[in-house]
């Protein structure tokens, strides 16, 4: 083996390879780019000969020709895209893994006009000076909620770090055990609260909170209620929690008490009349009495990553004054996709449903059912090797929000003469654009809820692809 080992060429001979330039040209690379592939191939070859991970026989002949061909694929990996299109057949709308929201055609646009020029972004036009990114869409999102006023952050995790740091640090918050909730990324409410200086005050039980839980809790170190939307979670059975409203009618009797309720999903359509769902509408929360309210802007909304915050004037202007406003704001691409998402919402039922999100949940069973018949067709008349029927099924929300919610769907239920449905699922991950699919009774399934009739021919060769 040693005197194998011995023969693995030095970087210095393969640079002065022929190979070696042709690659640099193919792959735009330069000499010191180049020089470190190899150096990592080198190494690991090295490595698997001595592990026994590969055989002698298989380079020993012509160490120069494996290390070059190694190199090549490892660049190639290298030089794709690490943010990749995926094609989502899982039926799963706000996929949190995929991303979420997919942004409408104006909103993407939008951003790309804004990326590819210089804006008024923190100029004020008419007055020839410094401007605030707040005001950007402010009057927007006042329209759209009925809000005083509004101020976008990163995310809604941001937002509630925000409002607990900038008006109840080192003062008592209280908030019901039953609505404790951690959400994806182990990010949990107590946590957060805890970061912020805020002191947290629990009440109620896991499954049972009552008003007069709140009364007794309320101190004069008490800065603030919040109630937690519980968005990503459902209890059932023997339950009590207090409604907004209740809560906004005994915050009347402490003026100096904050009402802060945290949506976290945030409905500007109203879901519940296509019968999905019972999530409150922003609008609605607002016009209960809370203070402030916050929610995401790429769950239900329908657009890019944000957190919105939704309220009284004077607490708003305070949060926008706070130095973490600016360690939290938000860039110019997405207050772009925020400003056309929200025009969406303005222009009435034909433009919001339009939205991405919006459209995939209200989707009927039946224009579903037709699109999938027509895959399956087509997969039927290319490959022998599939085996497709249509089947009635179910999708979810997802994103942490409508837990329980499942609305009828229809997929393509997909099984291979040859491979398991894992080793399928495999494959049609490794397609560009891959294709994540859901496993049900050894098939592969395809929600075409979550297709997108664009997406039909690049489906179809995926699967042509993995065969």
């Amino acid at each position: 083996m040693k005197q194998y080992l011995r023969q693995l060429p030095a970087v210095h001979e393969l640079q002065k390879d022929p190979r070696f330039d042709s690659l640099k040209t193919a792959y735009n690379l330069n000499g010191v780019q180049l020089t470190k592939f190899l150096q990592r191939e080198i190494s690991s070859l090295r490595q698997r000969l001595l592990a026994k991970e590969l055989a002698i026989e298989e380079v020993a002949p012509d160490f120069a020709r494996q290390l070059f061909r190694s190199v090549e694929v490892q660049i190639s990996l290298w030089q794709e895209d690490r943010l990749a299109r995926v094609i989502n057949g899982t039926g799963t709308v706000l996929h949190t893994n995929l991303g979420r929201s997919r942004l409408s055609d104006a909103a993407i646009e939008h951003v790309v006009r804004t990326a590819a020029n210089y804006s008024n972004l923190e100029y004020h036009l008419m007055e020839g000076k410094r401007g605030s990114r707040h005001d950007i869409i402010e009057d927007l999102l006042i329209e759209a909620t009925g809000a005083e006023a509004v101020m976008v952050v990163n995310n809604n995790a941001a937002a509630v770090f925000l409002i607990l740091s900038a008006l109840a640090k080192q003062r008592e918050v209280i908030v019901s055990r039953g609505q404790l909730v951690e959400i994806g990324g182990s990010f949990r409410v107590s946590s957060i609260m805890e970061e912020s200086g805020a002191r947290l005050v629990e009440v109620g039980t896991t499954n049972k909170t009552h008003l007069f839980d709140y009364e007794q809790a309320l101190s004069e170190e008490t800065a603030m209620i919040m109630k937690v939307h519980t968005s990503n979670f459902k209890m059932i059975g023997f339950t009590k929690t207090v409604e907004t409203e209740e809560l906004a009618k005994l915050m009347e009797k402490h003026k100096d008490v904050l009402f802060y309720e945290d949506l976290g999903s945030g409905a500007l359509y109203d879901f519940k009349k296509h019968g999905i769902g019972d999530e409150p509408l922003v609008r609605e929360v607002i016009e209960s009495g809370v203070d402030l309210v916050s929610f995401s802007g790429d769950k239900l909304l329908g657009g890019p990553q944000a957190g919105l915050i939704a309220g009284k004037k004077e607490l708003i202007d305070r949060l926008k004054k706070h130095q973490l406003a600016r360690v939290l704001r938000i860039d110019k691409m997405t207050l772009a996709a925020l400003e056309e998402t929200l025009k969406s919402y303005l222009a009435g039922p034909e433009k919001i449903a339009e939205l991405p999100t919006v459209r995939d949940i209200i989707r009927p069973a039946a224009d579903i059912k037709i699109q999938a018949q027509s895959f399956i067709s087509s997969l039927q008349s290319s490959s022998g090797k599939y085996h497709s029927e249509l089947q009635e099924s179910t999708s979810q929300i997802g994103g942490g929000t409508m837990p329980g919610v499942e609305i009828p769907t229809f997929i393509a239920a997909i099984a291979h003469e040859n491979l398991s449905a894992d080793q399928l699922s495999i494959r049609l991950r490794q397609t560009k654009p891959a294709i994540v699919s859901r496993i049900q009774d050894e098939q592969v399934c395809i929600d075409f809820r979550t297709i997108d009739c664009s997406e039909m021919e690049a489906l179809l060769a995926g699967f042509l692809a993995s065969e």
